[in-house]
């Protein structure tokens, strides 16, 4: 029989409590790697890695916070010292912005959007490219989203800093090719996770808003991104980097 995709290979999986993240890591153990799940919510990133765990895999739960160079630097560090280095970055971070044009967002917001969408990103990637490189190079993944390509009315910050996340995947790309990094980004559509309450209200709304925007006419599902998630980190990538994964249920396609 043969290993599994990631045999071997040690993950770390940063926005990992809740969602998509949680989905990821747990795709990402299923197939044979050791996942450090890291969150701001510690407990969320425990029940993360206790899932892992319970399901036979190897976890290690960090409470971290993405605006901070040295929880990031702690982090893999964490991921070095428990499963001996890093060969997966997988950075969804995102933080929760209100619904407002550039007129009514505070400035304040604003900052906040960037810090963690962006900022962390930078920061997470810094901490981990010694790591991967030390093991031989590894992949990068980037949680864009298809905002990333299209415009939304009263989300300016998370379009801008989806966005910037393409093109700091195209440039980290193109910078650590020679290591052996390859860097892209996945985005999704609208998937139905606890973000989609705090915009909607409930799940039947948010259902009803975005479903009929999807060619597939419906909301995608965590694990659906999971495994495009595991595509980019496994060697069936291998020939891809520098780009941008839509799994978006067909809403850039004909908007």
């Amino acid at each position: 029989m043969a290993d599994p995709p990631l045999a071997g290979k040690i993950a770390l999986v940063v926005g990992a409590a809740t969602g998509i993240g949680r989905a990821i890591a747990r795709e990402l153990a299923g197939a044979g790697a050791a996942v450090v799940c890291a969150d701001l919510d510690g407990a969320g990133a425990d029940a993360t890695a206790a899932a892992i765990e319970a399901a036979g895999g190897r976890a290690l739960a960090r409470r971290s916070d993405v605006t901070r160079a040295a929880d990031a630097e702690a982090d893999v560090a964490a991921a070095r010292a428990a499963f001996g280095g890093l060969d997966v970055l997988v950075f969804g971070a995102a933080t929760l912005e209100p619904t407002a044009t550039v007129l009514e967002l505070s400035e304040a917001d604003w900052n906040r959007t960037l810090a963690v969408n962006l900022t962390g990103a930078f920061l997470v990637s810094r901490a981990a490219l010694p790591a991967l490189r030390a093991r031989g190079g590894g992949s990068i993944i980037f949680i864009a989203s298809q905002l990333g390509r299209v415009g939304a009315a009263g989300r300016p910050a998370y379009c801008a800093t989806k966005g910037a996340l393409v093109q700091l995947a195209k440039v980290m790309a193109a910078d650590h090719a020679r290591d052996g990094v390859r860097v892209n980004t996945l985005s999704p559509g609208a998937v139905e996770t606890g973000r989609l309450l705090h915009r909607y209200g409930d799940m039947a709304a948010a259902r009803a808003a975005l479903g009929p925007k999807h060619l597939l006419g419906r909301l995608g599902q965590p694990e659906e991104i999971a495994r495009a998630a595991l595509f980019l980190a496994s060697d069936a990538s291998t020939f891809m980097t520098g780009a941008d994964l839509l799994v978006d249920g067909g809403y850039t396609a004909v908007r």
